[in-house]
């Protein structure tokens, strides 16, 4: 089962223009753990309430809000991406549904870290005292090193990705580069491990394509799919 999801998971690689053999990332090992009391990233809660006269109860997990940025490279026709490794992709696609909490180190011959490596439209968390378009703007330069003008961010929708157990609001952008605004190879800040990736229009098109298995979030599918309704 896990050869037929490690080959799903690196499917769109082959397809993306990437450095002959150039890894995304080299994990060595990895360990899970129980949620510290503060976390940086979010806050479980429970709602209670009563709705028609019975009492009910909800678990929340407070998140940041978040921006992503359809980006389309209209000098060579384009669409940029970006790939990385995503601890709750891969550890939701070893564990399951389960609860239990893994003791040991997890194996990486059996689970092979590549598993959690996703294809994402460029994104980022709202943590700046900034406008939405400022940050947007921001993450194509930190994560695809395109250095473009805010008004050139076209807004295309606010959405809530997550409407069972999380509260964060995302709202999608647009934005169409030319090459002579790539100032430098991206690949994120600080800690992260970031690698850019280009998909023509037919190879996004096979992306989204009925039956796919894909290794995204819902936001790289909605704006994927925005953009071929929309600018093909």
């Amino acid at each position: 089962m896990f050869k037929s999801i490690l080959a799903q998971a690196l499917r769109c690689s082959s397809n993306a223009q990437l450095p002959h053999g150039q890894q995304v990332t080299n994990v060595t090992k990895v360990w899970v753990a129980p949620l510290p009391e503060v976390s940086k990233w979010i806050v479980p809660i429970q709602m209670h309430y009563i709705e028609n006269g019975k009492l009910k109860i909800q678990d929340i997990v407070k998140v940041k809000d978040s921006v992503s940025v359809v980006l389309y490279n209209i000098s060579r026709q384009k669409l940029i991406f970006v790939r990385q490794f995503r601890p709750a992709v891969y550890h939701g696609l070893i564990m399951g549904n389960t609860r239990n909490l893994h003791k040991e180190d997890i194996d990486l011959i059996r689970f092979p870290y590549e598993l959690g490596i996703t294809l994402e439209s460029c994104a980022g968390v709202v943590d700046k005292d900034k406008s939405l378009a400022e940050i947007a703007k921001d993450e194509v330069f930190e994560e695809c090193g395109y250095n473009v003008p805010v008004d050139k961010l076209e807004h295309v929708f606010e959405y809530r990705p997550s409407v069972g157990a999380s509260s964060s609001a995302h709202n999608l952008y647009y934005c169409e580069v030319c090459d002579e605004e790539k100032v430098s190879d991206g690949g994120g800040i600080d800690n992260e491990v970031i690698q850019v990736v280009e998909l023509s229009i037919d190879e996004a098109r096979n992306f989204v394509k009925e039956g796919s298995s894909i290794n995204s979030g819902p936001t790289t599918i909605a704006g994927t799919l925005w953009f071929l309704a929309n600018k093909i």
